[in-house]
């Protein structure tokens, strides 16, 4: 649902993480990058419209308002949508693939590329 939501809005080179054996906290991560700082407001919208529709109300929001790193979390999925430049200072997909037991991705997405700059890794 988050992933088709993201990319119906041209959400920037998303990634879905399975962290179910690193944290008590979630099941999946997907982070993805939007442009600007509209752009990721438009994705958070997206993304909140999808979670309407299935009455998968979110149970928090938060950044919306600056628009650099917001956080939405549906419970199982956790989206960081974050500006570029946000997500390559940050680098969440190293941080928690560098603790993963293997490679977690979700089926369909590419493969990451450890020594690319965190924005080359995905096509």
């Amino acid at each position: 649902m988050a992933l088709a939501a993201i990319d119906d809005i041209k959400g920037r080179q998303p990634v879905a993480l399975d962290v179910t054996t690193l944290t008590d906290v979630t099941d999946h991560m997907i982070v993805v990058s939007g442009s600007s700082g509209r752009h990721v407001r438009a994705i958070v919208d997206a993304v909140l419209e999808a979670a309407k529709a299935r009455d998968a109300a979110p149970i928090g929001v938060e950044g919306r308002a600056p628009g650099d790193w917001v956080l939405i979390d549906l419970g199982d999925v956790v989206v960081h949508v974050m500006r570029e430049t946000t997500r390559v200072f940050y680098d969440l997909e190293g941080l928690w693939e560098a603790h993963a037991p293997n490679d977690n991705r979700a089926a369909g997405l590419p493969k990451r590329d450890a020594g690319a700059p965190a924005l080359a890794r995905h096509p």
